[in-house]
């Protein structure tokens, strides 16, 4: 049986997109291939490392792509999961699909954090977020449902 080939596409490809792929990695492994990417690489947020360590989850080996070097692996869903990655997706060749989920950018949200454990506040919320949509693939790709949704 061939695993759907599951992309999941961010702008920096630091912390939504990372988190994305380890719930998946670690929820759906047997039924998805994953990975992640962005449009812009910045490097591993360790923030996400942290709140996807709490959870059993270790992404602390992952790194930030580039999708320029990924887009010939041949993906059959690429999930956007902010607006800027959305709106600068580039073009995949074959019959990839685009869906978007956006989420909640931690990094953002956490800005104006008096601490670090508010800080996390942001970055678990948004964690368990992907999750739910994660524990729904690779069905949760045809409704594309979850926060900030479109097909």
């Amino acid at each position: 049986m061939t695993r759907l080939a599951v992309l999941f596409l961010c702008t920096g490809n630091s912390c939504r997109s990372q988190m994305a792929e380890g719930w998946a990695r670690h929820l759906k492994g047997e039924v998805l291939r994953v990975g992640s990417a962005g449009v812009a690489p910045q490097g591993l947020n360790p923030l996400a490392v942290t709140v996807m360590a709490e959870v059993g989850v270790d992404i602390s080996h992952h790194e930030s792509r580039d999708v320029r070097k990924v887009m010939e692996e041949g993906w059959d869903v690429v999930v956007t999961v902010c607006g800027d990655a959305h709106e600068s997706c580039p073009v995949f060749p074959g019959q990839t699909r685009i869906v978007h989920i956006g989420f909640d950018d931690p990094p953002r949200l956490a800005r104006d954090a008096s601490s670090g454990e508010e800080a996390l506040v942001h970055y678990r919320r948004v964690r368990d977020e992907i999750r739910l949509f994660v524990e729904g693939l690779p069905d949760s790709l045809g409704r594309a449902s979850g926060p900030g949704s479109s097909a």
